[in-house]
């Protein structure tokens, strides 16, 4: 008898940040076994709408459950909302025939952890340096738990890093620079910053540096500047220097990569993975609400020399002709940086998620 089909079940919506990795493990399965059947679940307002069917995944849909702030009676009492949810993620469990659900939180895990508890083996995975609640619920039920981090804060979790899609796992920078930066019309031999502020953009980023455009220019550097689709930036470009580009989005982030020197930009637990992969030296400005996870999240590429961290409300046009321009210029730094951000792992993970996925699903 031949092996089972592979059915696996991703819970992974709501932002980017956990959309993102629950696609780079489904790619790393199709990759081992082509013919395994993958199904995202997701909720109707989430980004997994546009995102999952892009890539090629089924999506199937659950009501979205409110995540309450603690983990109180309430969660307990599984209110009729929840009840429902589970429901249904438990009908496409059984329609699907999944041998494995894998969770990176947010909530759509919860109803998924919910669902399969008892019946289908459970993966937690958790991105961010410190666990939400419904990883934190899912580690309970979990066969195997898995973080970007070693101190997470869920027990007995294995640090393994995020996985990350092929395109920036794979990227070669030196080689695709010339064709990113034509691609974008930047200047193709000056040095370059990237800014962005994550897909709504970042007014504090705006701010500084269209602020210090024009020193930026006079300095000889170039730049590529993602704004958000909502903001604009008004830019007085300098005669004769190396172009600043703006731009409300980036679709391609790897093209974005290979095109810059160095990168300004939030960090969210993604963008410090996929950034860290490409060995790009960064300036972190972590978002100054939430717990501070944005801070924790860059510690470790900031202690290994490959990052600096600069607080939100000190990022000033003043502060980027201060500190960041003499970084861009200083090719040497830049290398050393490039170098200590690449050891920070990330590379591998989606590979060691996969094969543990398999393990679990009995395959």
């Amino acid at each position: 008898m031949g092996m089972r089909r592979l059915s696996v079940v991703v819970a992974g919506g709501g932002t980017a940040g956990h959309i993102e990795p629950a696609l780079a493990l489904a790619d790393a399965v199709r990759r081992v076994r082509p013919d395994a059947q993958i199904t995202a679940l997701g909720t109707e307002r989430g980004l997994e709408n546009r995102l999952v069917p892009a890539r090629g995944y089924p999506l199937e849909l659950i009501p979205p459950v409110p995540m309450p702030r603690k983990p109180n009676a309430d969660l307990l009492k599984l209110p009729l909302k929840v009840r429902e949810s589970v429901h249904q993620t438990r009908d496409v469990l059984d329609k699907v025939g999944a041998q494995v659900v894998v969770g990176f939180g947010g909530y759509v895990s919860l109803p998924a952890y919910l669902a399969a508890r008892g019946r289908v083996p459970i993966v937690v995975h958790e991105a961010n340096a410190r666990a939400g609640l419904a990883n934190k619920v899912g580690a309970k039920l979990a066969a195997r738990v898995l973080a970007a981090t070693p101190d997470s804060g869920l027990p007995g979790a294995q640090a393994i890093g995020i996985p990350l899609r092929e395109s920036i796992t794979r990227l070669d920078r030196w080689k695709l620079r010339m064709q990113a930066r034509q691609h974008f019309g930047l200047h193709p031999h000056a040095p370059t910053i990237l800014v962005f502020g994550g897909s709504q953009g970042a007014q504090t980023l705006n701010t500084a540096f269209s602020g210090a455009a024009q020193a930026l220019g006079r300095a000889g550097i170039g730049v590529l500047h993602a704004h958000g689709p909502k903001n604009s930036v008004a830019i007085q470009q300098v005669m004769g220097a190396p172009i600043y580009r703006t731009v409300p989005y980036l679709e391609k982030m790897d093209l974005a990569y290979a095109a810059a020197d160095l990168v300004v930009c939030r960090s969210g637990a993604m963008t410090v993975a996929e950034v860290s992969a490409v060995g790009l030296p960064a300036v972190f400005v972590p978002l100054p609400h939430g717990n501070g996870e944005q801070a924790l999240n860059a510690q470790p590429v900031v202690s290994a020399g490959g990052a600096r961290l600069v607080a939100d409300a000190e990022l000033t046009p003043q502060r980027v002709i201060d500190e960041i321009i003499p970084m861009a210029l200083d090719a040497q730094r830049l290398q050393m940086m490039s170098q200590a951000t690449m050891g920070s792992g990330h590379r591998e993970a989606d590979q060691v998620l996969a094969r543990i996925v398999m393990e679990v699903a009995g395959q």
